[in-house]
């Protein structure tokens, strides 16, 4: 389900896969696939893929699909793998993680779930 809210339109500074989560690039106004629990996720690529110099739109607010990178049930606090899919978002006592949102839906590696966007910081 995709009931988006804010939609930015960016520069991609690296490829993007869709239903991709996202962060700020090394210049205003890009961005790059992330690829770690730690990168500043700000939203999730459509149902396209763009590649580098592609002007991709972002979802930034509201509900947005992302593919899965592993089990996730649906309430959980949902960080980027290395491949800046969706996976639970779980640090280690005393360490941080970036979120991009909860998971509305539960799934599996591979499937396209449904986030509710919401960046935040969380601590184990």
């Amino acid at each position: 389900m995709r009931i988006a809210g804010l939609i930015v339109n960016y520069l991609a500074e690296t490829a993007l896969a869709k239903n991709r989560i996202v962060c700020f690039g090394a210049t205003d106004g890009s961005v790059k696939q992330s690829a770690a629990a730690t990168d500043f996720h700000i939203g999730v690529t459509e149902g396209f893929a763009y590649a580098i110099g592609d002007r991709p739109d972002i979802v930034r607010t509201g509900l947005a699909d992302v593919e899965y990178g592993g089990v996730v049930t649906r309430g959980q606090p949902l960080t980027s793998d290395a491949q800046g899919r969706a996976v639970a978002a779980a640090p280690a006592a005393g360490a941080n993680n970036r979120i991009i949102g909860y998971a509305e839906v539960s799934g599996v590696a591979g499937d396209i779930g449904s986030v509710f966007l919401g960046a935040e910081q969380i601590q184990g």
